[in-house]
């Protein structure tokens, strides 16, 4: 068992860069049935298809970092772009609240089932059948309550068996990366990291100590800890299935009223100035989608993808299909949107990944030629972000340098 490390009195949650190298996860970012909402991004799985997941990550040994937002980390990714950057960087983002679920349902966006952490780690705990248990290492919570945890799990025919715990206290990202830390985590070989933390700082101390952890599994669990300890109580199934568990957290835990205040007035804003205009334009607009041409040329520092018509759900194996072709070319990638009409979560969804698998090869995606009515589906979809770093084509990219390709 870890030793348990003192505490540190100092705050740091500000997010470190880092790259992610290719093959960090455990497939084609671009084979995920992944969404855009409200500037993150969110994968449209189920309970089973997230357990086949994690347990070919752990066949695999390879890294698989999961994300679960919820309204905070939703609220948060507005305001941080180090910690909206390491959701878009997971290898699966779970909808972890019943608002997102509600906002999905209203955008029309697929994404039906609410998979909270707490969720999950009762799922893996509950896999008694497997040929072996997966190995958890947990990572903070309140003083003595990992040990209780770990001791409760390792006392009973489960999913998992906890290989160490360890608090590394309340310092900067950096003080709580020493080596002795790590070197702790990997000793004991464990296959899943868990971590306790608030949603901020383990976000940023898993992008910080990406390429140094050797656990295939890594997530933030936030209050898991304490509810699978019984130091708090989790609020009954049908609170949390109409969406008011927030209610009971405040009753369980008084402090988290201002959080939820904050979080809430958030919310309700995003809901008015984003949400509702797109609901008003989705029915507004009711006609049959135009076929997406995409044509590729070819520069020699870049590859430009041309989009022409609507670059909705309807069209998304054939832009699957062309994006794989100019990635397959390894350079950076410029998206010319000027003959695009309209754009859905689907395709922001894929241009996320996009974007996640150019920065594993330290490239950048840059956007030329959105008009105004398209900048505007960026912003009220919150990824005005993508095209804040909009590019013209130089000389040595231009049109007249260009080799077409595609053209589909």
């Amino acid at each position: 068992m870890s030793k348990i490390l003192p505490s540190v009195a100092v705050e740091d949650v500000t997010m470190p860069a880092v790259e992610f190298g290719e093959g960090s996860t455990a497939g084609d970012d671009l084979a995920r049935d992944v969404y855009g909402l409200l500037g993150i991004s969110l994968d449209a799985v189920n309970f089973p298809g997230l357990l086949r997941a994690v347990e070919e990550a752990v066949a695999q040994a390879s890294p698989f970092l999961i994300s679960t937002p919820n309204v905070n980390f939703l609220i948060n990714s507005q305001a941080n772009p180090g910690f909206r950057e390491s959701i878009l960087q997971s290898d699966t983002c779970l909808a972890d609240g019943m608002p997102l679920i509600w906002i999905a349902k209203l955008l029309q966006v697929p994404i039906n089932e609410r998979i909270a952490g707490s969720d999950l780690f009762g799922r893996l705990k509950s896999g008694a059948s497997r040929s072996r248990p997966i190995r958890v290492f947990l990572l903070g919570g309140a003083d003595g309550v990992a040990e209780i945890v770990c001791k409760k799990l390792n006392a009973e025919n489960c999913g998992l068996q906890c290989v160490g715990v360890l608090n590394p206290g309340f310092g900067t990202i950096e003080e709580m990366s020493a080596a002795p830390i790590i070197d702790a985590i990997n000793a004991s070989r464990p296959d899943l990291l868990a971590v306790f933390f608030g949603a901020q700082k383990a976000q940023a101390w898993l992008m910080h100590n990406h390429h140094r952890l050797q656990a295939s599994v890594r997530a933030q669990f936030g209050a898991t800890i304490n509810f699978e300890a019984g130091t708090v109580k989790r609020a009954p199934l049908f609170i949390r299935s109409t969406g008011f568990e927030w209610l009971w957290r405040i009753k369980e835990e008084p402090y988290l009223w201002r959080r939820y205040w904050s979080d809430g007035r958030a919310l309700l804003k995003l809901m008015l100035t984003c949400v509702l205009p797109l609901m008003i334009e989705a029915r507004l607009r009711r006609r049959e989608p135009a076929e997406l041409s995409i044509k590729l040329q070819e520069g020699p520092n870049a590859c430009t993808v041309h989009l022409r018509g609507d670059a909705v759900v309807q069209n998304i194996d054939r832009a699957i299909s062309q994006f794989r072709n100019a990635l397959n070319g390894r350079k950076p990638l410029i998206v010319d949107l000027s003959d695009v009409r309209c754009i859905d979560s689907r395709m922001f969804g894929l241009l996320l990944m996009v974007k996640k698998t150019l920065a594993g090869r330290g490239m950048r995606l840059n956007f030329v030629g959105a008009s105004a009515e398209l900048r505007r589906a960026f912003r009220l979809n919150r990824f005005e972000f993508l095209l804040s770093k909009e590019c013209d084509t130089d000389s040595s990219v231009g049109a007249s340098s260009l080799r077409p390709i595609a053209f589909r």
